[in-house]
C-alpha cells in the first residue's frame, strides 16, 4: 500500500485534455500559447483536448513540461481524482 504523503496528494502520472484545458485555463494561455512553449502543433493539443485520436507520449510530455515550468501542478489522490493546482504565478507565454 502506497502511504500518503503529507499533503494528501501525489503527481500524477499522465495528464488528460480536461487537466490541460484546465491547466491553460489557470495560466490564461490560449491554445497557441501553448503550443509555442511546448513546441508541439496546436493540432495536437486540441486532439488531446477534444480526445480525438492519438497523441504521441513524447507530446503529451513536452506539453506537461511546458506547463509544470509555467507553475502548474498535476495532482492525483490515492482514491483516482486528478486535478490541476497552479503553485507560482508564473502566467504569460
Amino acid at each position: 500500500m502506497q502511504k500518503m504523503p503529507p499533503s494528501g496528494r501525489f503527481s500524477s502520472p499522465e495528464i488528460t485534455g480536461t487537466l490541460v484545458r484546465g491547466a491553460r485555463a489557470m495560466l490564461r494561455w490560449s491554445v497557441v500559447d501553448l503550443a509555442r512553449a511546448a513546441g508541439v502543433s496546436v493540432s495536437s493539443i486540441r486532439r488531446l483536448e477534444e480526445e480525438v485520436g492519438t497523441v504521441q507520449p513524447r507530446t503529451r510530455l513536452a506539453m506537461r513540461r511546458a506547463l509544470e515550468g509555467a507553475g502548474i501542478d498535476f495532482i492525483g489522490t490515492l482514491d483516482g481524482m486528478t486535478g490541476v493546482i497552479l503553485t507560482r504565478d508564473r502566467r504569460g507565454a
